[in-house]
């Protein structure tokens, strides 16, 4: 439970700035930051504006409630006291989702901040507790372990900050609003920087009876992310090459490098084995960062470098079902077979109906500064250009276009792969990248069986020919000699 939060003086006194000069009778937005359920303290980086929705309309704005015909000799004052806030809350929560997919380890969407006057804010507990749920529920499948949210309400008149937290239950209500400490300090010039260089090669069987049969695409993967992040949090860590054995803090400045060390585990899935029709392997490395307080202990960079690690496969994998998602054109379409199979989206596909395999290229992770030596994420589809990245950082973290530097933009990842064959053997023997492959779906390669077996079979099957010639070689000549020696005996 947070007692106490402190925010970024220079990051908020800026905001408060810039609203006082804007003079707009309400804004919302995001708190960007951490919850240390260590210290029981909140720590706020910054604040970010939700920007006007599809129509041009502001995601807040104040209502007046009031009734000219039965109160004519109303004041002004008077009638204040029955404003009250508008919140579009589904574009609030749709921000947060993909706000948090640009956080990097340790820092995250933790609540909702709200600049309204202290009448229209007591007036509205009701829509803030929807917003709060709201960002919630978006962002839960990156951070399951969310159970608490702040609200911070910047009053203009009177001119004053107040901060809640929420404790995020079932039914969200006014009572589960608490208050708590609130004060402006130095908090992005005391993080700590670890980073982590992962590299990952999953290979999934795909069962030809079964519960996997009924599956999609995306379900099977999902599945396999959850069974991954038990298995993170299972492995042990090396800070700067030493074993993480204790809970203190670390007292070394400059970044640190962290290495993840898995126990061997017995796979489950060899027990099915003999269902297993195709394979689906997936592939590559995550540069991961994760940002600590000075006084949080060395097992909270370890525990967030691991998060940021499952976070990060998630969000590409919701990237490319959002990519798959959308209507292809029909001059794709080679054939009848193949303008059946690209009206169903890959990731509603069932993978073991499906006649093609496919090599799908990920999006790589990116890193943009921020603040004060900071970093915050993009995802960075095949096809994307550093400009695109820049657009989505002015538009979702209302960074200014003379903070964004293409050349400062770090592509620190090689490319991460998943390819989805017809057998084993297809994996083994016939690499991705040597097929013939036509581009569909954006950011998804697929091959036909034709295509690959007319080009591969030849290669695969000369190349599997060289080494049983060899064998029968040594065989032959090791029994002649055999022969030879028993006879002179």
């Amino acid at each position: 439970m947070v007692k106490a939060v402190v925010g970024e003086e220079a990051r908020l006194t800026s905001a408060e700035d810039r609203l006082s000069r804007s003079a707009i009778p309400a804004e919302v937005g995001l708190v960007i930051g951490k919850l240390s359920s260590v210290l029981d303290r909140g720590f706020v980086f910054d604040l970010i504006p939700t920007p006007r929705n599809d129509a041009g309309e502001p995601a807040c704005s104040v209502l007046e409630t009031r009734d000219d015909k039965k109160k004519p000799s109303k004041s002004k004052a008077q009638s204040s006291e029955a404003s009250s806030l508008s919140i579009d809350c589904d574009w609030v929560a749709e921000h947060a989702r993909q706000v948090s997919r640009m956080l990097l380890g340790g820092v995250k969407v933790v609540g909702i901040y709200v600049w309204a006057s202290e009448s229209a804010f007591k007036n509205s507990n009701m829509i803030l507790c929807q917003a709060i749920k709201g960002v919630s529920d978006a962002i839960r499948h990156l951070d399951p372990g969310l159970d608490e949210a702040l609200l911070i309400h910047i009053c203009y008149s009177p001119r004053r900050w107040n901060c809640r937290t929420c404790l995020l239950n079932s039914s969200i209500t006014s009572s589960s609003l608490r208050p708590c400490d609130f004060k402006l300090g130095r908090v992005l010039s005391s993080l700590q920087k670890f980073k982590c260089n992962y590299c990952f090669n999953f290979r999934l069987p795909i069962y030809s009876k079964g519960e996997s049969t009924r599956q999609t695409f995306s379900e099977i993967l999902r599945q396999e992310l959850s069974v991954h992040a038990k298995e993170l949090k299972s492995a042990n860590a090396m800070i700067d090459g030493d074993l993480v054995h204790n809970d203190e803090p670390c007292n070394t400045e400059g970044e640190h490098e962290i290495e993840l060390l898995f126990p061997f585990m017995k796979d489950s899935r060899a027990d099915a084995a003999k269902n297993v029709t195709g394979i689906l392997q997936f592939g590559g490395s995550i540069y991961s960062y994760a940002y600590l307080n000075a006084k949080e202990p060395v097992s909270q960079a370890v525990a967030d470098i691991k998060a940021d690690i499952t976070r990060s496969l998630q969000s590409r994998l919701d990237i490319i079902c959002d990519e798959a998602e959308q209507e292809l054109d029909p001059t794709d379409a080679g054939d009848d077979e193949e303008a059946e199979m690209s009206k169903v989206p890959l990731s509603k596909s069932t993978l073991n109906s499906s006649t093609k395999a496919c090599h799908l290229r990920l999006p790589r992770r990116v890193l943009v500064p921020w603040l004060a030596g900071t970093y915050i994420c993009d995802y960075l589809q095949p096809f994307e250009s550093l400009e695109v990245v820049k657009e989505r950082c002015m538009e979702l973290m209302s960074m200014e276009d003379s903070s964004l530097d293409a050349s400062k933009i770090s592509e620190v990842e090689t490319e991460t792969s998943l390819m989805v064959a017809e057998s084993m053997w297809d994996v083994i023997t016939t690499p991705a990248s040597s097929a013939a492959t036509c581009r569909l779906e954006g950011n998804v390669e697929r091959t036909s069986r034709e295509d690959s077996s007319s080009k591969g079979t030849g290669n695969a099957s000369n190349a599997s020919y060289v080494p049983m010639m060899v064998a029968i070689f040594v065989l032959l000549l090791s029994v002649i000699l055999g022969l030879m020696l028993y006879q002179r005996e």
